[in-house]
Parts: structure tokens; C-alpha cells; sequence
């Protein structure tokens, strides 16, 4: 066997162990994913009520789709950070953390596994509170750029796989309250990204830092393609940033996290369970 198809072996390894963990806490997927589906309706409801709340004429149907794909895409990226964040805190609860890390494995393969399951499950998290979400509001996306959405939803996981392969080192390094810390990166990127409003609503000084995040050109072309139907040649103004940022963070997480790791084993954080 060659070494490529060893290493591929291995990192699906990975997949199938996440999928397994997923089965073996169903309970709290099933909660997680109630939970998700009421937070997307209640966020589009909004858009519905628009007209009652302001008293004004309203074009809710376009304010449900803009919160629509708001909702839906900030979910997958936040369950694909999530998923590559959290890696260090299923470590712990499994007990295995010590034998992962001290395994005759890749640090590069392991991630490169983490990080096909957290799209594979972020899409099909989506997936099922778009079909619910669909079931209660008439949504025509018959004019949308679906392959165009798909692309830019692809390429901004990069950027976001790589902040969650740097936010995983502070599981790694604050072993009682590591794992909460990353809510406070998610919660920076969620008020300056326009998941819900335009960033045009923010204040100026903001504006800059609105354009630092890989979410904000995310949520702008999936709206650009969803919602106005843009091509795809349109939508490489969106890409080439995403792409551009993911080539540039995969490799600093990395890095990011190989000191962490060392820094762990050296102070004798590696076994502590918190």
C-alpha cells in the first residue's frame, strides 16, 4: 500500500470515529438539532412579522430568504468550527487523548480527518433545518445559483477549518474552561460577519474589521447567489478571498497548534481532564 493511500486510510479513520461519537450521543444530537431548527424559525419569523411589528409595507418575502441563508449558513459554519474545536474536548470525554496524541499518526492526517467530517455533518445538519424550515415558509429558489452557493459555501469552509484547528489549542491549554473560550471567537465573528444585517448597519469604525472576516464574503455571496442569482464568474470576487484566507489559515492553525500540543506534553497538560 503507498503511503498516500495509508495516510487516506487512516484520516477516514477519523470520519468513521466521528460519526460513531455522534451515534453513541444521539440524545444530545437530537437536542442540539431541535434546538437549531426553533433558533432558524424564530430568527426567519422576524422577516415574516416585519410588517406587523413596523407597521410599514415590508417586502417580507425577500427579508425571510435574507435571514433564511443567514440562519442557515452561519450554522454550517458553526458546526463546522465547532466540530474542528471541539476535537480536543472529545478527546478528553472519550479518554483517549493521550493515545491519540502519542499514536505513530500524522498530526496533518488526523486534522485532515476532523475536518471531512465537520463538512460532511455541517452540510447534512443544514440539510435537515432547511427541509424543516422550507416546510413552513413558501421558499422559491428556483432562480438561485445553486452550484454557485454550494462553491462559495465550500471554499469559506477552509477559512473556517483553519480558525477552528487555532481555536483548538485553548481545549488544549485551559483544560477547565478551554472549550468555552472559542464561543467568544464565534460570538466577535457572528456581530461583525452581517449574518443577520448588512455590515453597512455597523458602526464605520467597524466596517474594516467586518471585511477581516471570512463570514462576511460567505454570507455575501451566498445572498449574491441565492437571492439575486448571480453567476458564477460574479461570485469570484466572493471566492478568491475565501480561498485566499482558508490557504493562509489551514497552514497557521497548524502551526498554531503543533506549539500548543508541544506545550501541552511538556507542562504535563496533556492527561489532565479538567
Amino acid at each position: 500500500m503507498t503511503t498516500l493511500g495509508h495516510e487516506l486510510r487512516v484520516s477516514y479513520a477519523f470520519v468513521e470515529r466521528n460519526f460513531n461519537l455522534v451515534k453513541r450521543y444521539w440524545g444530545w444530537e437530537v437536542v442540539w438539532l431541535v434546538y437549531s431548527v426553533v433558533n432558524a424559525l424564530s430568527i426567519t419569523y422576524i422577516g415574516a412579522a416585519m410588517e406587523r411589528i413596523s407597521g410599514a409595507r415590508v417586502d417580507t418575502s425577500y427579508l425571510v430568504l435574507f435571514l433564511m441563508v443567514g440562519t442557515l449558513v452561519w450554522h454550517y459554519l458553526a458546526v463546522v468550527f465547532d466540530s474542528v474545536s471541539s476535537m480536543i474536548s472529545w478527546e478528553r470525554w472519550e479518554g483517549t487523548i493521550e493515545y491519540t496524541f502519542m499514536a505513530p499518526v500524522k498530526r496533518l492526517t488526523q486534522m485532515l480527518g476532523t475536518c471531512v467530517f465537520s463538512i460532511v455533518y455541517g452540510m447534512l445538519h443544514t440539510a435537515v433545518i432547511l427541509i424543516v424550515v422550507a416546510f413552513f415558509f413558501k421558499i422559491d429558489l428556483s432562480q438561485a445559483n445553486l452550484l454557485g452557493g454550494v462553491l462559495v459555501l465550500l471554499a469559506g469552509s477552509l477559512s473556517f477549518i483553519g480558525m477552528g484547528i487555532m481555536a483548538s489549542v485553548l481545549p488544549l491549554l485551559f483544560t477547565e474552561r478551554g472549550a468555552q473560550m472559542t464561543n467568544v471567537i464565534q460570538a466577535m465573528l457572528l456581530l461583525i460577519s452581517g449574518v443577520y444585517y448588512p455590515i453597512q448597519a455597523l458602526p464605520g469604525w467597524l466596517h474594516p474589521v467586518a471585511r477581516l472576516s471570512p463570514a462576511t464574503y460567505v454570507l455575501e455571496g451566498m445572498r449574491q447567489s441565492l437571492l439575486h442569482n448571480a453567476n458564477l464568474s460574479s461570485l469570484w470576487g466572493f471566492v478568491l478571498p475565501l480561498v485566499l484566507s482558508g490557504l493562509l489559515a489551514i497552514p497557521l492553525g497548524m502551526a498554531v497548534f503543533d506549539w500548543g500540543e508541544r506545550y501541552a506534553k511538556r507542562t504535563g497538560k496533556l492527561k489532565r481532564s479538567g
